[in-house]
Parts: structure tokens; sequence; C-alpha cells
């Protein structure tokens, strides 16, 4: 018992000090208010492409009619007594710094409290575990490829499958278009710190997915439930915790469920729907949103009705496809332009530490890549947990190895693509026609279909198809999150109706233009990472001792490899 309160300490000490200082930063904030808008909700897959959520007042409510009056309303409600409310407490500064923004005005950039929270997470998970993130990386492949996969272990998927899962939740529209916004406002050398922070995220991964195998539970028929959830609440009762743990567990649970209707399902199909028809010239024909919600809801819901195993099967083969065919038309632009890449990254280093005026401050640059890199790959959210958690595998940090290399390949690789891209083109430039206009409306998309279409003039076709690839495949996703998160709450026998409900929120997506309502349920994601990190700092404890263990004995070769046994 002396021992394991020796292990866990430090990071119950790191939770309770990371908790208390982002706590009464926002209490000071509160008392002394900034005049400056507060940002506008970011996360993986949606809030960098959204417009403007200044919803119609009372005034242009009244000038609507019918289903679009009524929307009116209840999106100018959801911004009055939710989207604001959560906006001041996520996004309050623990500290503002003025400079001179893109444009040449001065600009205010803002420390935001759950940028604060992921990233210092991150930054002491990644010490505390020495790093595990660059010492465990070509085992994490050889493990993903199958070299470790014994077919008799308890759990539902393999490795692949699990981290395709994942992967197909995190991959979207957020590394479209949020690397082009990060660009555009800080620089390139926002792109530094975007890869900076998805390098440190890798750590938060590898711990609560980790943990979501220590604490899932396998029922009679095989299937798994794991992830937050079920950490919180067994994991801190171990700890003699078990009142903070029920409850961390249940706003949790809420949170995620929410989350899972809205940004990980309605904003994917709305914005999806708005390329996809404007690029067949279908965006004033009034059927079309009812023609592209119906297609949506058949093709979502023929996976969904069988589960992960059914959900893992289609991930593994749409996540490489859409990943492979985006990468691909960056490495075509990259080559073309070879002779450019040296200069691009030069510009990238350089303006990351000592900017030219017109990019705004260091605190600017690193704000901005920062907020991209972990509202891209949801790394301390602990979504991924619930999809890692069902991997066969008999040691739990095994797949927390895997995991790690989620944030890689969403933030390192696809997201610096994105950004070299966009440098070597020369969009994000003030004098780029069109681009500040671009900017102000918050359409990255746009602006990386721009760069793309300096090259490739066929491009945005390719757009389009990756956009409703990483619309389909986040929405599969999420969809197992919130089931597992409802059937926590409701019992198992609920999980039809779930997935029922959840078809109606994509039907709703494609008819529903209230920006508000669906920003509110992006903000519940963020949220998710509140009682999930508090937990798995506290619990980390439990983590390095588990990942000791594994790792003497990978070290002493103790592993079987089964591929070498097969041939």
């Amino acid at each position: 018992m002396l021992s394991l309160f020796h292990r866990t300490k430090t990071g119950l000490f790191a939770a309770v000090a990371l908790s208390l200082g982002t706590w009464l930063a926002g209490v000071a904030d509160a008392q002394e208010p900034d005049a400056t808008a507060v940002p506008q909700v970011e996360s993986s897959d949606a809030a960098p492409d959204a417009p403007s959520t200044e919803a119609a007042g009372e005034e242009g409510a009244t000038e609507l009619t019918g289903f679009r009056k009524w929307e009116a309303a209840a999106d100018a409600w959801a911004k009055k007594w939710l989207v604001d409310p959560m906006d001041a407490v996520l996004f309050a500064p623990i500290f503002s710094y003025k400079g001179k923004g893109l444009d040449g005005e001065i600009t205010t950039y803002k420390l935001p409290i759950v940028v604060v929270w992921l990233a210092g997470a991150a930054l002491f998970l990644t010490v505390f575990f020495k790093f595990i993130n660059i010492r465990a990386f070509w085992h994490a492949i050889r493990v993903t490829k199958g070299d470790y996969d014994n077919p008799n272990d308890d759990g539902e998927v393999s490795h692949f499958q699990a981290l395709a899962s994942a992967l197909s939740a995190t991959v979207g529209l957020g590394n479209i278009a949020g690397v082009a916004i990060a660009v555009a406002t800080g620089g390139p050398g926002a792109i530094f710190w975007i890869i900076l922070a998805g390098l440190f995220g890798m750590t938060s991964k590898f711990a609560e997915c980790t943990l979501g195998q220590m604490y899932r539970k396998i029922d009679a028929d095989g299937h798994v439930s794991g992830g937050p959830m079920r950490y919180l609440r067994d994991g801190l009762a171990e700890m003699k915790l078990g009142p903070l743990g029920v409850v961390l567990s249940i706003v949790f649970a809420v949170l995620c469920i929410g989350g899972s209707f809205g940004g990980g399902c309605s904003f994917q199909v709305s914005q999806s729907k708005n390329l996809v028809l404007e690029q067949l010239n279908l965006a004033d024909a009034a059927w079309a949103p009812w023609a592209y919600g119906i297609l949506m809801v058949i093709m979502v819901g023929v996976v969904i009705i069988g589960g992960i195993r059914r959900i893992a099967s289609t991930a593994e083969k749409i996540v490489p496809l859409m990943c492979g065919v985006y990468v691909l038309a960056a490495i075509i632009i990259l080559i073309t332009n070879y002779h450019r890449i040296p200069d691009a990254f030069g510009r990238i280093f350089s303006e990351a530490f000592t900017p030219q005026a017109g990019y705004g401050g260091f605190l600017g640059v690193l704000v901005v890549g920062i907020r991209r890199a972990v509202f891209s790959n949801e790394a301390g959210a602990g979504s991924a947990a619930i999809a890692h958690s069902a991997a066969r595998t008999k040691y739990a940090v095994r797949e927390g190895i895997v995991a790690l290399l989620e944030p890689f390949i969403d933030t390192v690789v696809v997201c610096t693509m994105t950004g070299l891209v966009i440098v070597i083109t020369g969009v994000y430039e003030p004098s780029h026609p069109g681009t500040m206009e671009l900017i102000e409306a918050g359409n990255g998309a746009t602006l990386t279909a721009r760069a793309f279409e300096t090259e490739i003039d066929w491009f945005p076709a390719i757009l389009t198809l990756a956009s409703f690839l990483f619309a389909y495949s986040t929405m599969i996703s999420w969809s197992y999150y919130g089931e597992r998160c409802f059937t926590f709450l409701f019992g198992t026998r609920t999980s039809m109706l779930y997935r029922i409900l959840f078809l109606i929120a994509i039907m709703m997506g494609a008819l529903v233009n209230a920006n508000n309502v669906l920003g509110f349920s992006d903000y519940l994601i963020l949220s998710m990472a509140f009682p999930n990190l508090l937990g798995v700092l506290i619990m980390s404890g439990k983590i390095k001792a588990a990942l000791n263990e594994y790792w003497a004995k990978y070290k002493a070769g103790e592993f079987t490899e089964y591929n070498k046994l097969e041939s």
C-alpha cells in the first residue's frame, strides 16, 4: 500500500495543482471580464470551419415563417443560455497579450483555460512516463500491424481496427479547415506548435487508452464496454475516491452523449452536405438536403446497427482510404514544388519563435498552434479510450501504446501536410485575393481548397470526397462512443434506442441550420477533458506501474511474436 501511495501521489498532486490553477484563473478572469470577443468553439471536426454563431434575434426571427422561425428562435435561446455561458468558462483566458495581427491591427491573443488544461496535462504525462511517445513508437507500429496479435485474447477487434475506429472520429474537417485558419491568423510558425502539441498529445492518448483497457468490462457474449466512464468510477474507487469517481463518470457520460449527437453527428452531416451539394450544383434544390440526409441515415444505419465489430471493419477500410487520398494530393503538390520546401520549413521554425510583426507576437503564434492541435486530435477528451477498450489484447499497456499513434497520424502527418501546402502556395497571405474575407468568415475549408486548387485544378472534387468520407467515418465512430455512455447510464437494453436517436440526429443535421445548438454540443466534447484528465492524472501512478512492468518484459524479449510462428 505504501508503494502504491508513492506511485500515485505525484499524479494526485499534479491533478490538484492543475485544477486549482485553472479554477483560480477562471475566477480572476470572471471578476475582470475582457472586452475582446471570446474565440468561437473549436473542436476536432467542427468549429474551425463553422460560420459565425450570431443567431438571428427577435427581429430576424419574426421575418421568418414556419419551421425556420422556430429554428431561429431556438438558436437564439441556445446562444444566450448555453453557448455564451460555456464559452465564458471554457475559453476564459488565463492571461491575454495584445500584439499586431495578420492585418497589422492590434489583436488580443488569449490563452484559454481549456487549452492550458489539455496541453499542461499532456506535458506532465510525457515527462512522467519518460517520453513513452518516442521510445515506444516503433513498438507501436509493430503491434498495430499485428506482430503480437493473439486471436485467443479477450476483446472484439484487432489493434489495427481499434486504431482505425478511433482515428475515424478525429481525422476530419478540422484537419482541413483548422490548419488553414491557424496559418492565416498565426503565420507559418503556428505549424511548429501544432506539431509539438501533437507529439505531446500522443502521451495523453496512451494514458487514457491504457486505463480504458485496465477497467473494461466483458459480458458473457464477449461484448466489451470500456472508457472513461468505467475507469473514472472503478479506478478511483480502488483509491478510496469512490464518490468522486461516480460523479466524474456520470458527468463524462452525459457530456459524451450530448457531444455525439451534435459535434459527432449533426455537425458532420451539415458541413459535408454543404460541400457535396455545392459541388453537384444542388445547393438551391429544396429536395437535396432531404435526399442527402436519407442517404447518410441509410449508410450510417447499416454500419452502426452491427455494433463495434462492423464499425471497426468499416473504419479499417475508410480511414486508410481517406487519409491516403488527401495526403497523396498533398504529396503531389510538394513534389511539384520541392524547391520551395526548405524555405517553407525555414519559415515554420523561424517564425515559431521570432515571427514577423505582421503575424503577431510569439504568444499569439504559440496559442493559435496549440489550440488547433488539441482540438484536432482530441487527446485528453477520453473518447478514443472507448474504442481502444474493445481491442483484443492481454496487456492494457499494449493498447495504450497503439493509441499513441493517433495524434501522430492525425496532427503530425495530416495537419503538417495541409500546413505545408498552404505555406508553399502562399494563399494565406493577406495580399492574396479573398483570403481576409475567408479568415473573417472562419471558412478554412475553402482556403485549403484554394491552396490545393492552385496546383491541382480538379482538387475541389477530391476535397468534397474527402469531406464526405471524413464526416461519415466520424459519425460511425461517435455513434459507438455515445452508445457506450448511454448504456452505461441506462443499461444495455437501451442500446437500440440510442442508435435510433442517433439516426434521427443525422436527419436533423441535414435539415437544421441552428449553429448555436450544434456549437453547444461541440463545447460538450471539449468539456469531456476536465473529468477525464482529472482522473487520468490521479491514476497516473497506476499507469506508470503497469508500464514499467510491461516495458521490462518487452526489453527482456518475453512477448511472443505470432507472425513469426505463423510463417
